[in-house]
């Protein structure tokens, strides 16, 4: 049962403001990663190395390969999502959603829906018409992109480790978007 709905605003960051930004977004990363979630992480996850992995981000922002929103509720980043644009010339109409996440205080109000709501429709505005990802099967996450729409395109086996180190399949999720 929701707790109630979510009233954060997602704001795109330039990468000024990721650097700014980035011991919050490594809080948020750290809560996420040692709450269990798989996103590339072993737990426990320092907060300063979280910090740092936001700041190497800086670069692909600058030049538009990468978009990072975040959200924030009394001054703290409770959620953030990125997209990441393909650059070859042949795939310019896709784009991966990357990293969604939603603080472990913050979850249960609609948050999730928020910021995917607000990279899909930032990507399909940036003329992409393909948006693809992968997330662990089974995860709350799962259930969160089937419920938006999402199509399973299949699971790959022992994909990737949880935070504790334990293999898990994955499931590849893609949605189009922009069409009419």
């Amino acid at each position: 049962m929701r707790a109630g709905r979510a009233t954060a605003t997602p704001t795109r960051l330039t990468s000024d403001q990721l650097c700014a930004s980035a011991a919050d977004l490594g809080a948020l990363l750290a809560d996420v990663v040692d709450g269990g979630s798989s996103l590339g992480f072993l737990a426990p996850l320092d907060r300063a190395a979280a910090a740092d992995w936001w700041r190497g981000l800086a670069p692909a922002v600058a030049d538009g390969r990468l978009a990072v929103w975040a959200a924030r509720d009394a001054g703290r980043v409770t959620g953030t999502v990125s997209v990441g644009f393909v650059d070859k010339p042949n795939g310019r109409h896709r784009a991966e959603i990357l990293k969604l996440m939603v603080h472990s205080s913050a979850r249960g109000q609609g948050l999730a829906r928020t910021l995917l709501a607000t990279a899909e429709q930032a990507a399909a505005d940036a003329g992409v018409t393909l948006l693809i990802l992968d997330t662990e099967t089974g995860s709350p996450a799962e259930s969160l992109y089937r419920a938006e729409g999402w199509t399973a395109a299949g699971v790959i086996p022992d994909y990737a480790a949880d935070p504790a180190g334990v293999l898990h399949p994955t499931t590849l999720f893609f949605k189009k978007v922009g069409l009419l």
